[in-house]
C-alpha cells in the first residue's frame, strides 16, 4: 500500500472529478461503501476538497468529566487536533452521526483554514454555522448545532481509524468533497482512481454532448465498440 504524500498531479485530477465519478471508479474495484451519509456542504465558497484524512474521534460525553474547564488543557484532543492537523489534510471528525451538539465552531474551523487544512468534515453538527457558511473553505457537516461539543461528545483520539457518515476512514485515506458530498478513497488506490476517473469524465462529456444532439443512449451509454471509436476520434479532435 502507498503511504507517500499525495502528488500534485493526483490532487489536481481529483479536484476536477465529481464524487459520482469517483464512487463509480471505487465500485469497479469492489468498494461500495465510500460515500458519507447525511453529510452536506455547508460553505458556498472555496474550491472542491481534496486531501489526506486527519481524524478526530468522539465518544458520548459524561457530565462529571466533560466540563468547560477541559478546554484549558492544551492536550485536550479536540484542541490539539486543531493545532496539529497538517497543511493539505482534511480534518475528519467522528461524531457518531449525532448532530445534537457541535463537533466544532467557527473559531476552530477558521483556525484550521488559516493553518492550511484542505477542509473539515463531520457527521455531527457545527455551531456558528452561518459564520462558517461564509468562509471560502470546504466544510461539510450533518447540520447546524448551537450546543457545545461537550454536551454530547467527549474527544478521545487523534488520527486513528474512525467512522464518519457510516464510512470507515483511516488516517491518510484521501478525502474528496464536491457539491454532492464526500467520498473516501483508500490511499493506495488514489493515483489509479484519479487517472481512470479522468478518462471516465472525458467519456461522459462525449456522451452528454451526443445526447444533447439527440442521440439515443443505446449503444452510447454504456458504449459499444462503435461509440468507443467515435469517442477516440472526438478526443483527438479536442
Amino acid at each position: 500500500m502507498s503511504t507517500a504524500p499525495l502528488s500534485d498531479e493526483t490532487r489536481s485530477l481529483l479536484a476536477q472529478l465529481s464524487t459520482a465519478t469517483l464512487t463509480s471508479q471505487l465500485m469497479a474495484r469492489g468498494l461500495r461503501n465510500t460515500f458519507m451519509q447525511g453529510v452536506r456542504r455547508l460553505t458556498t465558497g472555496g474550491p472542491s476538497m481534496v486531501g489526506e484524512a486527519f481524524t478526530l474521534r468522539y465518544i458520548p460525553s459524561r457530565e462529571d468529566i466533560d466540563v468547560s474547564a477541559v478546554f484549558e488543557d492544551r492536550n485536550h484532543p479536540q484542541r490539539k487536533a486543531v493545532e496539529t492537523v497538517p497543511p493539505g489534510h482534511v480534518m475528519v471528525i467522528d461524531c457518531r452521526q449525532d448532530n445534537r451538539a457541535a463537533g466544532a465552531g467557527s473559531i476552530l474551523v477558521t483556525r484550521m483554514m488559516v493553518r492550511g487544512a484542505a477542509g473539515v468534515v463531520t457527521d455531527g453538527g457545527l455551531r456558528d454555522s452561518p459564520t462558517i457558511a461564509e468562509l471560502d473553505f470546504p466544510v461539510y457537516c450533518a447540520g447546524p448545532a448551537a450546543p457545545s461539543n461537550i454536551t454530547r461528545h467527549h474527544a478521545v483520539d487523534i488520527n486513528v481509524p474512525i467512522g464518519c457518515g457510516e464510512v470507515p476512514v483511516y488516517p491518510g485515506d484521501i478525502i474528496v468533497g464536491d457539491r454532492e458530498g464526500v467520498v473516501v478513497i483508500p490511499r493506495h488506490l488514489a493515483d489509479q482512481v484519479a487517472r481512470d476517473g479522468h478518462e471516465q469524465s472525458l467519456m461522459e462529456d462525449f456522451v452528454t454532448e451526443r445526447v444533447m444532439a439527440g442521440e439515443s443512449i443505446f449503444g452510447l451509454y454504456p458504449a459499444n465498440a462503435e461509440s468507443i471509436e467515435r469517442f477516440k476520434a472526438w478526443r483527438q479532435g479536442r
